[in-house]
């Protein structure tokens, strides 16, 4: 089951970077763990691929259950893109959709009102390049997270 950050209502706010293909990297700042570097492999779909999107939740609440909840949450994060788009489903208004599986096959989703997320200007790319290179950079050089065993998640296989 995917981790939907309490109906993403745990999601504050943050940056996502598609421009170099294959790669998204960024920050999400979270109710009570803060901010969580990114480092995903694949890419948007639909009419924010190869963009940066900046992004911040007007329904954000920060209170002590997320903490005991994302406590564990893996920081950074990296993995693999399964869909980030504005307009994830056909059949249901457009809107912002992330969702990604970490290297330790954790499943998380975020969906955020619409209007809540825009493709970031010129102005905006500018301001956040500093950072962007320095995720990429640190992120890129770590090794893979080791996947979690049964051992881990406390499967003894019974």
């Amino acid at each position: 089951m995917a981790q939907k950050f309490g109906n993403s209502r745990w999601v504050k706010d943050g940056f996502l970077d598609n421009r170099t293909p294959g790669r998204v990297v960024g920050r999400i700042t979270f109710a009570a763990i803060g901010p969580v570097d990114f480092f995903l492999r694949g890419d948007f779909k639909g009419e924010i691929q190869g963009q940066l999107i900046t992004f911040r939740n007007p329904s954000f609440e920060d209170d002590d259950v997320a903490g005991h909840v994302l406590g564990e949450m893996e920081n950074p994060q990296t993995g693999t893109v399964n869909l980030m788009s504005f307009d994830p489903h056909p059949h249901l208004p457009p809107h912002p959709y992330l969702e990604w599986f970490s290297d330790r096959e954790n499943h998380y989703r975020i969906e955020l009102p619409e209007g809540a997320a825009r493709i970031a200007g010129a102005d905006e790319e500018r301001a956040l390049e500093a950072d962007l290179t320095a995720i990429a950079n640190r992120l890129a050089a770590l090794p893979p997270a080791r996947s979690r065993s049964r051992a881990d998640s406390g499967d003894q296989g019974d």
